[in-house]
């Protein structure tokens, strides 16, 4: 079978969206699928006419025997007669739902989740990333259960963190710094701790929200902590392994998560968690491997923090039961496996 990946902008991106797809594209041959990867204009979800009409062409040239699979970033925002276009089964591989972004005005929300829901409709196949976004798709977005597949991101298994000796607590935070990531609500929880011995590393890109990420370092120098967070900025595989490896504690304390890739990424490498229970993160992270708290909630981000940091005992129970918990993740051929079977079934049972 050939199935068309549609995304838009760089597929090279450090997002664990982008990295969903590469991951796809890499591992969809080991399932008999001759993957290949369409390039979308890079101004989805907010796409001009222009955007518009060249996805509509890029769409309507998929070979007719070709599965097709859009990303949501780019899918969510099409109205019907570009989807319409393609003159064939169109299926969608959803994160999140645009709407549900942080920092998106009211009237903003409601536009992207009402032509999300319109758009989504459409769909002849829905491969949701997680079951609670499935569970999402079907009660507020009218998308029947029968139609989705839940395809989980893999985790490729990795080397165990040691423990270290001392005081002094490394915490990690991965992820592009967006408005939806809490990073403030992090910073806030830390400048609570100042009577603690940890250091923070932030590893995301800070080009993808350029004014958040000046937000966030300006709120780093009021709270008088530049000595002690560092914003690594996007990063490499290789160095982010680094960072993996140097840390004692991950921290995560996003407002919505449709998975949480950095989540499970923890997990594989046993490190205790700290997260907030914001969306997906509350099922991706298992009792014990951690410290849930609210999403938005500092002080009570800043009170699991505390608990972690100053005890080691409990720090290392936590990191057992999180490599316990990063055994049973699955890894990219399961991902892929699963979106086969969709795929396939979406060409089988399309008319001729």
């Amino acid at each position: 079978m050939r199935l068309v990946l549609a995304v838009p902008g760089d597929l090279s991106a450090p997002t664990g969206g982008y990295a969903y797809a590469r991951a796809l594209l890499a591992h969809l041959p080991g399932q008999g699928i001759v993957a290949t990867h369409l390039a979308l204009p890079g101004g989805f979800p907010d796409p001009g006419a222009d955007d518009l009409a060249r996805t509509a062409a890029l769409l309507a040239e998929v070979p007719a025997e070709a599965g097709l699979l859009v990303d949501g970033l780019a899918y969510g925002a099409l109205p019907p007669e570009v989807i319409r276009a393609a003159g064939r089964p169109v299926s969608v591989l959803v994160h999140h739902p645009l709407g549900y972004e942080t920092g998106l005005s009211p009237e903003r929300a409601a536009a992207l989740i009402a032509r999300e829901r319109t758009a989504l409709a459409l769909a002849d196949r829905v491969v949701a990333t997680s079951r609670f976004t499935a569970r999402l798709l079907a009660a507020e977005f009218g998308v029947p259960l029968a139609t989705i597949t839940i395809a989980e991101p893999g985790t490729r298994p990795a080397v165990r963190v040691a423990p270290r000796p001392g005081p002094h607590v490394r915490l990690l935070s991965v992820g592009t710094v967006t408005p939806r990531k809490g990073y403030a609500v992090l910073v806030q929880a830390l400048a609570m701790l100042a009577d603690l011995d940890w250091s923070l590393t932030i590893a995301g890109s800070l080009d993808r929200a350029p004014d958040c990420a000046d937000a966030l370092r300006h709120r780093i120098a009021a709270a008088g902590l530049e000595s002690r967070i560092t914003l690594a900025g996007a990063v490499t595989a290789d160095a982010l392994e680094r960072c993996y490896a140097e840390a004692d504690l991950a921290v995560s304390a996003s407002l919505f998560e449709g998975y949480g890739m950095a989540l499970a990424e923890a997990l594989a490498r046993g490190l205790p968690l700290v997260a907030t229970t914001g969306g997906a993160a509350a099922e991706t992270v298992p009792a014990g491997a951690g410290h849930a708290v609210p999403p938005g909630d500092a002080p009570a981000l800043a009170a699991a923090l505390r608990t972690l940091i100053a005890d080691p005992a409990r720090r290392a129970e936590a990191a057992a039961a999180s490599w316990a918990a990063g055994r049973r993740l699955p890894d990219w051929p399961d991902t892929a496996a699963a979106v086969a079977a969709a795929m396939n079934d979406a060409v089988v049972k399309s008319p001729a």
